[in-house]
């Protein structure tokens, strides 16, 4: 009764990469190798370093999971999972998979035994093979290059992971199931989706045809356990002296932006830099995707929304933005900048919201200042540079420079002041920065955080609020 369960075997001729062949250096290519400095380039392809053993094993287990998920869609009541306790489903799940595995006698040990239930249970109730990831604590990023190919990120460096998808439609139901939760969908007609999981992790799935060798799918991970300014400075990311300037710039109401480019930590930066904001206030947080956690009392959450399938129901960043200034907030939290919704942030932080915050993409404060400028341009907004450039300057008091190093350590890397115009150039002045001195034999930045020597423009501000910082924070370090 379960042959048509059963695959047919299929030999797929086993292609072996041909020996290199070595050529003979010519006199001239030795005699141009003796005068070469730089460093041989390797190219390793990304592999996985399972013995052949290990490989068959799990692709034996993955046929027995396939077939036994189809069995288990035709036996469970899928109604009624929602309401099942979780022993009670597993131990149903165990029940149907071991009547199956002894009517075909398949014979498992406990371990392999043990890890089928869960899989099959992940594949029922949660989503397949990335569950396994969801849970692991060391991973930040879950990027699936098509069904075969899975990168995580650990400690800020990529690597490949053993776990693979059975085939593109396995991702695809994957996929759908997550999409399908929030009330979006992706197909050919709409192939790229932004969404949330149930834990507040970020999700992005681009399916073919866009995608040529597979669905890509890219997981950010939500954190459980929000970082503060301590474990920032226990873990390097700057130093005591910069979160005392800080404390100070949020305490005192200066209008912030966290500048960085894609898994900098500006969005970890900018939940550490709230922290330092009085309970007592009315703080609005306006994000795509929400992320922020706030640990305030008084804070209200709003995230956008992309529009429907017929192209209507939108709600813009902007759109949340407009709304919030209706709604009496002391500080309006953007969780990033990107387009329209500039000029209303601007106009926020010029009216009466001071101690606002916001997030930008860019490689350092100027190149900051010139993205508010594009963004204003793209927005429509005909103006004269000038005038632009003086809506910033005296909008934005602090920008506050994240970025990712090449060894994978996240790292305050500049701390900048906007002191007005000179001319028709916004001005700007650094106060904190990382001095790069080095790399190690590993690959390790070596460094240090170091001031400028210029003394903040806000220190009078500082001491009228009660922040009278010591001026010794800004003698530079010399190491």
């Amino acid at each position: 009764m379960f042959s048509r369960y059963k695959k047919q075997p299929s030999a797929q001729p086993v292609q072996t990469p041909a020996p290199e062949k070595a050529e003979a250096a010519t006199p001239a290519a030795a005699a141009a190798s003796t005068n070469v400095v730089r460093k041989p380039v390797q190219k390793k392809a990304a592999e996985v370093t399972v013995n052949d053993k290990e490989r068959k094993r799990k692709e034996r287990l993955g046929e027995i999971k396939l077939e036994l998920h189809r069995e288990l869609l035709e036996n469970l009541n899928l109604a009624a999972l929602e309401k099942a306790a979780e022993a009670e489903l597993r131990a149903e799940i165990s029940a149907i998979s071991s009547e199956v595995l002894e009517s075909r006698n398949i014979v498992l040990n406990r371990e392999d035994r043990t890890q089928l239930n869960k899989e099959l249970y992940d594949e029922v109730t949660g989503l397949g093979p990335l569950e396994t990831l969801l849970q692991d604590d060391t991973v930040n990023d879950i990027l699936v290059n098509g069904p075969q190919q899975i990168f995580v990120e650990r400690a800020g460096k990529l690597e490949i992971s053993d776990i693979t998808f059975k085939d593109e439609k396995h991702l695809m139901r994957i996929i759908d199931k997550i999409v399908s939760a929030v009330g979006r969908r992706v197909d050919e007609s709409n192939p790229y989706v932004d969404a949330r999981l149930a834990d507040g992790s970020r999700f992005n799935a681009m399916v073919p045809p866009i995608a040529v060798d597979g669905s890509l799918v890219s997981i950010r991970k939500f954190k459980k356990d929000k970082l503060g300014i301590d474990d920032l400075v226990n873990f390097g990311a700057f130093t005591e002296e910069m979160a005392a300037y800080l404390q100070a710039a949020v305490s005192t109401r200066l209008n912030i932006i966290v500048s960085g480019g894609t898994g900098s930590g500006k969005t970890t930066t900018l939940n550490a830099l709230s922290s330092f904001i009085d309970d007592a206030e009315r703080i609005l947080t306006i994000e795509d995707t929400a992320e922020l956690q706030l640990q305030q009392t008084h804070v209200g959450r709003m995230e956008s929304r992309p529009p429907n399938v017929e192209g209507k129901g939108e709600v813009s960043p902007r759109d949340c933005l407009k709304n919030a200034l209706r709604m009496r907030p002391d500080r309006i939290i953007v969780g990033e900048t990107r387009g329209a919704e500039v000029i209303d942030m601007l106009q926020a932080m010029n009216t009466g919201h001071d101690g606002s915050m916001t997030t930008i993409h860019a490689n350092s404060a100027r190149d900051g200042i010139s993205r508010l400028e594009n963004m204003i341009a793209m927005a429509g907004i005909e103006m004269p540079i000038k005038a632009v450039r003086s809506q910033i300057s005296s909008a934005v008091n602090l920008i506050v420079q994240a970025s990712r190093l090449q060894d994978g350590s996240r790292r305050m890397t500049s701390i900048t002041e906007i002191t007005g115009m000179e001319g028709d150039v916004i001005s700007l002045q650094e106060l904190f920065k990382f001095q790069r001195v080095g790399l190690t034999p590993d690959n390790k930045i070596i460094g240090h955080f170091t001031a400028t020597g210029v003394r903040s423009n806000f220190s009078e501000r500082f001491r009228l609020w009660g922040f009278d910082l010591p001026a010794s924070i800004y003698d530079p370090t010399t190491m």
